[in-house]
């Protein structure tokens, strides 16, 4: 047994598992491709800048959850703790937003970061699929982006799962709301830290989770309560596009969000099958982010959906996905001039997309099938020196058990035949 053992809050995808989890993403993705949105891939690290300005100072994922580094040329540097601050850099660094087709719509898979305590659904190595909408303020796209992850979820059979909507107002009525709100815990019993958070970002204290904490914040005043006329309007405009569409949300005047970049819109979509980390995906729209990383004025929306915890979400609604298996032949040579002839099949049937494995390390015929019906084939080529001494193979029906021979020239034909 190997003495090293995957890091501590991470985890390793294997087989079979791991074709869950591809079809997540699979899934995730396939609204996105078919509404205009290209792939992209940024660096797994960024400058700590990127992070420390996009996502704010004060947040959790920035003072205590962000891993920073210095590398030997003395640069500070982090693994990415979320998606879009790197997306948008990659964006305004390849100068897409000049382009002249805005928005510029992109989404993007990977691997991000956070140190944190590790527990079921929360873990410090996790897999996201994201979607950012760049270069434009218009309710139909906050709207489309939401109507493209529910659709999503749908796709993989998942109904137990809620969206929740709220706007955080903007440049002209967040300030007024600010205020207020930071004269209200003021007044509170809360610890320095809390406190201290309150006078830099007070929004940020509404996302905390602790039950003294929330217990206190019942009086609270609410943005809804502050939002200018152009916000209330705009926050309607993508109410009634998401209704129109039969997308059921609920309205959550406290949801805030974890990261300082979002205006307006937000949302968050939670399944109540995950225990207190309740949360599978969300976003919003960030239209001040661009000039916050050094860019011109670049309205966006975008979301980020957490693939493993869309598989617990599955798991725990016991959606069972219907995975085609891995293979659908299995050939088996017994003796060198069957695995000769056979290594030359299975060559021609992959390169004609037909998903072929072999059997390796010349096994008898018994251990063989062993693995012909672990594999999952539908079909068995079998084949030893009597039948090639005739020309012929045996095709054998996994499911039936039926075998017939088949000339060595047409096996590949009476494959594709069988398998249409």
């Amino acid at each position: 047994m190997s003495t090293f053992q995957a890091p501590k809050g991470t985890y390793d995808l294997l087989p079979p598992d791991s074709a869950r989890f591809l079809a997540v993403r699979e899934a995730i993705a396939a609204p996105l491709k078919r509404s205009g949105y290209g792939y992209i891939e940024t660096p797994g690290f960024e400058n700590v800048e990127l992070f420390a300005r996009g996502v704010g100072e004060s947040t959790d994922i920035v003072t205590k959850e962000m891993y920073a580094f210095e590398t030997k040329g003395g640069d500070r540097l982090a693994l990415r703790p979320e998606g879009t601050a790197s997306v948008l850099r990659a964006a305004l660094e390849a100068n897409l937003h000049k382009a002249g087709n805005l928005p510029v719509k992109l989404w993007y898979s990977g691997s991000y970061y956070r140190y944190e305590r590790p527990q079921k659904g929360r873990y410090r190595h996790f897999s996201q699929v994201g979607a950012e909408a760049i270069g434009a303020e218009d309710p139909a796209l906050d709207a489309e982006l939401i109507i493209l992850a529910d659709d999503a979820y749908r796709s993989l059979g998942l109904r137990d799962f809620r969206i929740l909507l709220n706007s955080l107002g903007d440049q002209e009525c967040r300030p007024v709301y600010r205020a207020a709100l930071q004269e209200f815990l003021r007044g509170l019993d809360l610890d320095e830290e809390t406190l201290r958070r309150a006078e830099i970002n007070p929004l940020r204290v509404l996302d905390d989770k602790r039950d003294a904490v929330q217990k206190q914040l019942a009086g609270a005043p609410l943005l809804r309560d502050y939002l200018c006329d152009a916000c209330k309007a705009y926050h309607e405009e993508v109410r009634e596009l998401l209704t129109a569409q039969g997308v059921r949300y609920e309205d959550d005047p406290k949801l805030v969000r974890g990261l300082d970049y979002y205006t307006r819109t937000t949302f968050e979509f939670v399944h109540d099958g995950l225990g207190s980390q309740s949360a599978v995906g969300g976003g919003g729209r960030y239209d001040g982010l661009s000039e916050m990383i050094g860019g011109p004025a670049l309205p966006s929306v975008g979301w980020a959906l957490g693939v493993d915890r869309t598989a617990l979400a599955l798991e725990a609604e016991g959606v069972t996905l219907d995975i085609p298996s891995a293979t659908s032949v299995f050939a088996v040579p017994l003796g060198e001039e069957a695995r000769r002839v056979l290594f030359g099949v299975v060559t021609e049937l992959r390169r004609g997309g037909v998903a072929t494995d072999f059997s390796y390390g010349g096994k008898g015929l018994k251990g063989a099938m062993k693995n012909a019906n672990r594999s999952g084939a539908r079909l068995a080529i079998v084949a030893g020196e009597r039948d090639l001494a005739e020309g012929v193979v045996q095709l054998k029906d996994m499911e039936s058990g039926d075998q017939v021979a088949v000339p060595v020239a047409e096996v590949v034909e009476a494959v594709r035949a069988r398998l249409a």
